[in-house]
């Protein structure tokens, strides 16, 4: 690795810091004339968007919020010219993700990052977040509570991230570009962060004082 790789390596994740900080909840939020983190679980993520403001604006979150995440991991997999630990995407995914979490626009007050590192880890591991996609879909119809959904996927997705990459090195979401072992690095750390980020949620779990997300409730 070179200066060359370094100064790209700063760009990228100074950049992807800047972009995972965008906060489109709230942006959403003061369109429609509330300020999110005052509404709701006072979260700036898609599902308080969802229950303060309407589930399209709050599908729109989520797509956003995944975006911001999913595109310049991209951009980092497709110019990490196949450098063999993979260290461009990896810390990519990581800024991003954490630019969500701790956005420099809201003084460091963010989501939780469930979108956005799902956006982040598509060109990782796109067969994991399948994976996860499944178990919270099918823990959220079950329990209808997202907080729980949500910390299920992480579990499953840190774990499934590495088996696929263990049984299939290869098996990347873009042709012909191999990933390396860092990559799994930002996969487990931010599935421990997106736990550690529902701590109120567990006590709340445990507690049986945990809002059910109803279908057909606005909140």
């Amino acid at each position: 690795m070179n200066t060359e790789f370094y100064v790209k390596l700063a760009i990228f994740a100074i950049g992807a810091f800047l972009i995972g900080g965008i906060p489109f909840g709230f942006i959403i939020g003061k369109l429609n004339g509330k300020d999110i983190r005052k509404e709701g679980s006072c979260n700036i993520g898609a599902t308080n968007v969802t229950r303060v403001v309407g589930k399209w604006w709050g599908k729109l979150c989520f797509l956003l919020d995944f975006l911001k995440g999913a595109l310049p991991v991209t951009a980092a997999v497709l110019l990490n010219n196949n450098e063999s630990l993979g260290i461009l995407p990896a810390v990519t995914a990581f800024m991003v993700v954490a630019g969500h979490i701790w956005p420099v626009y809201l003084k460091f007050k963010g989501g939780k990052g469930v979108a956005t590192a799902a956006g982040a880890f598509l060109p990782l591991s796109w067969a994991a977040l399948v994976t996860a996609l499944i178990v919270w879909v099918l823990v959220f119809l079950t329990s209808r509570y997202v907080s729980l959904a949500s910390i299920s996927a992480a579990v499953v997705f840190a774990v499934a991230a590495i088996v696929f990459y263990i049984l299939f090195p290869n098996m990347g979401l873009i042709p012909g570009v191999k990933l390396g072992q860092a990559c799994l690095v930002p996969i487990v750390l931010l599935s421990v962060l997106t736990i550690i980020k529902h701590k109120s949620n567990i006590v709340r779990l445990l507690n049986g004082t945990e809002n059910r997300f109803e279908k057909g409730k606005k909140a």
